[in-house]
């Protein structure tokens, strides 16, 4: 059950000079002080749950609205630094959008990464969890959403990263999902025993639209790889489709980054909202 935790509103300073980065990895401090959104509980039950999974349970995070619902959901998932603090206020985001948003702790069984300042140390642990059990994970995190008061049948997804290549997967996994959102994720690579296909291998598999948003400057995403993924999508004659910000760096939503890119980010946020809306979620 979540527990319904509604702490008081605070100020982007107070946000600041009380928690000095507090919540966020251990890897991505210190923080971008100047730019990091923090989005109040008010109005919503949002808090850490446990989410019942096929072995036992994996911790995550839920925000919606505060009522009896049901709410369309959004499943938020992670970047390779796990559900810190900027996915946690993701969520509460969408709640105040009127949904119902859950990231489950999707590397739980491999380690916890928030206290890793390593990269090559979180790297290790991100690449040890398998494609499988990231679906299966995600498909009892949306079980668990319909018995927290979340309509299901109203079901989207969005990542960032590491969940950007999760969102094209899962939407390809699932009958259920009926729209995604992929940001920065990666769209090709070699196929591996944990890891056996990718986006532009499922190109014409997906169940539902996927909206990309991508940067131009993205270095470790090179724009022919997303046109590959466009061709893919062409040719299966699917209605997913990319949106790039040309002057955009890899992780231009993520506030708390030197990264971020305040005019892209405002952008894509509504564009992503309007993408579910009109395609049914929300």
């Amino acid at each position: 059950m979540a527990e319904e935790l509604r702490p008081p509103p605070l100020t982007r300073r107070h946000f600041l000079a009380t928690s000095a980065g507090a919540g966020f990895a251990l890897a991505v401090r210190p923080i971008s002080a100047d730019t990091v959104i923090e989005t109040a509980a008010t109005g919503l039950v949002a808090g850490d749950v446990s989410i019942p999974v096929e072995d036992g349970e994996i911790p995550g995070y839920l925000a919606r609205p505060e009522g009896e619902g049901p709410f369309p959901v959004v499943l938020v998932i992670q970047e390779i630094f796990g559900v810190h603090e900027h996915i946690k206020d993701i969520c509460r985001r969408f709640a105040h959008e009127g949904y119902l948003a859950v990231a489950p702790e999707l590397f739980h069984r491999q380690g916890d990464v928030s206290g890793l300042s390593d990269f090559d140390a979180i790297l290790a642990i991100v690449r040890k969890v398998p494609d499988e059990q990231v679906m299966a994970d995600l498909d009892a995190t949306v079980a668990f959403a319909a018995s927290e008061h979340g309509n299901v049948a109203q079901l989207g997804i969005t990542g960032f990263c590491w969940g950007g290549r999760i969102t094209w997967l899962y939407s390809a996994h699932s009958e259920l999902v009926g729209a995604g959102v992929a940001w920065y994720g990666r769209v090709t690579g070699e196929a591996s025993e944990l890891h056996p296909r990718h986006p532009v291998d499922v190109a014409a598999e997906l169940n539902a639209p996927v909206l990309g948003l991508y940067g131009g400057q993205d270095t470790g995403i090179p724009m022919a790889e997303v046109e590959k993924m466009q061709a893919a999508l062409e040719a299966a004659d699917s209605p997913s489709t990319f949106h790039i910000y040309p002057d955009a760096p890899h992780a231009f939503f993520a506030d708390y980054r030197p990264s971020y890119r305040e005019a892209a980010a405002a952008d894509a946020w509504p564009r992503a909202l309007a993408w579910f809306r009109d395609h049914g979620v929300g």
